[in-house]
């Protein structure tokens, strides 16, 4: 008998186990069902046995091969979006079982430095007296780095950010929330040229000095490039550095320019010229799994976190 038929003419008896849901989302997201078996802890042969299960419940087949590896069929994609939606429905009922509880538990947060020092941390204090029951576990990583966690499910929260002319790409099985916004410019040496101008013109004046970038994110890097192939020229990218501080300090040693936020304490050797015309400007972001800010922990952070940004919810 037909089990696809079977179910369709009996719906009570149709059984999709959220468990194998979730292991055909990780093969669209990850392409292999060795890299799937590497994330869940669990073996090759256990992934397809349960997307073959998967399979006989949908009546559809939902892999073919490829090569030595798989791929998803147009019904595998196709319930694979179904999956995130249910996922996350799944969740959210979980979460909502008790949605007036007291925020308690531990909340993982990965987040950049800046956003760290300057935000989290105040409000890691507040919530230290407001909340005791929260407690909450910080780890440093830039946004590629928070946001592969979060797919892991290694961490509740990542604070990210991208660049209007950088904007990060569009994941369906996560929620970004808006927090804050800051303008960039460019750090030059002190004795560099200080006309300011249109963002066009200072990159026409420096286009044959060494750039630095972010050692650990490619936005910058991205901006850049993007900026000087408006002007014309190819930036020569020499330098890498993932701090600020240690960016200004190569700066002023004369190693080459790079882009500061406009907010900065400009450190001695080091002039700020702003960038406009287009502006560059950071979009801070509180990113979290679908289904999940409903937690209380979890709102009650992106609820302080946009607060201390200027929001009023």
């Amino acid at each position: 008998m037909n089990r696809g038929r079977f179910a369709a003419e009996n719906p009570g008896e149709q059984r999709m186990e959220t468990r194998r849901l979730q292991v055909l989302v990780e093969l669209a997201r990850l392409g292999s069902m060795r890299a799937v078996a590497d994330v869940s802890n669990t073996t090759t042969s256990t992934v397809s046995q349960q997307i073959a299960a998967l399979s006989r419940d949908m009546g559809a087949a939902l892999i073919e091969p490829q090569g030595r590896r798989v791929r998803l069929t147009p019904a595998g994609r196709r319930l694979a979006e179904h999956a995130v939606t249910i996922l996350a429905a799944v969740e959210a009922a979980h979460h909502d079982l008790s949605p007036g509880a007291e925020p308690n538990g531990t909340l993982r947060i990965a987040g950049y430095a800046t956003a760290i020092r300057a935000h989290l941390l105040p409000v890691v204090a507040e919530l230290a007296v407001s909340h005791p029951r929260v407690r909450v576990l910080v780890r440093e990583h830039e946004p590629a780095e928070a946001l592969a966690l979060l797919a892991e499910d290694a961490t509740d929260l990542a604070l990210t950010y991208d660049y209007n002319l950088a904007p990060a790409a569009e994941d369906p099985t996560v929620r970004a929330t808006p927090l804050w916004t800051a303008r960039w410019g460019l750090g030059v040496p002190a004795d560099a040229d200080p006309r300011e101008g249109t963002t066009l013109d200072v990159f026409d004046r420096f286009d044959t000095h060494d750039w630095i970038v972010n050692s650990r994110n490619t936005a910058d890097e991205t901006v850049i490039r993007t900026l000087a192939s408006m002007v014309g020229f190819t930036p020569r990218v020499t330098h890498q550095a993932d701090s600020l501080d240690l960016v200004q300090g190569m700066i002023a040693a004369g190693l080459g320019v790079g882009l500061l936020p406009l907010d900065t304490t400009v450190a001695p050797g080091v002039r700020l010229i702003p960038l406009t015309a287009p502006t560059v400007e950071m979009r801070a972001r509180a990113v979290a799994r679908q289904g999940r800010l409903n937690w209380p922990p979890l709102a009650l952070m992106t609820t302080l976190l946009r607060r201390r940004a200027g929001f009023r919810e």
